[in-house]
């Protein structure tokens, strides 16, 4: 094994693990031992990198909340519409139910007035309707 693989370690990420390096980094260079300053600054970047990854993938999850609440939304907006749309059509359904209804009792009526008047006719003049 070299050197390098025995001094190899898990660092440490985070603050905490930027603060490690920071201090490994300052101590390495204050006693000269260019493998533990080297170590620490390793360990800075890898901290560095490891709060990078998390904020984009933060990122990441946010815009795909954004879009998951777009979609929702532009479901909802349809679903609106659709029903907007049923209503309508009912609405005009009742209409036509109620102007149907309306024509027949003037029909009726008719049809009774008519009949009422015949009655009369015939009660004046019997042998005219013959």
């Amino acid at each position: 094994m070299t050197e390098r693989h025995e001094t190899e370690e898990r660092v440490a990420g985070g603050p905490l693990g930027k603060l490690a390096g920071e201090a490994k980094e300052a101590l390495g260079s204050a006693l000269g031992k260019e493998e533990l300053a080297r170590e620490g600054r390793l360990q800075k970047v890898q901290a560095d990198e490891e709060a990078e990854a998390a904020r984009r993938a933060e990122e990441v999850a946010e815009t795909e909340a954004e879009a998951e609440l777009a979609a929702e939304r532009t479901e909802t907006e349809a679903e609106r519409r659709e029903l907007e749309a049923d209503l309508a059509r009912d609405a005009a359904e009742e209409a036509i139910e109620r102007e149907s209804e309306r024509a027949k009792r003037e029909a009726d009526e008719r049809a009774r007035e008519a009949s009422a008047a015949e009655t009369v006719a015939d009660a004046v003049d019997p042998e005219e309707g013959r």
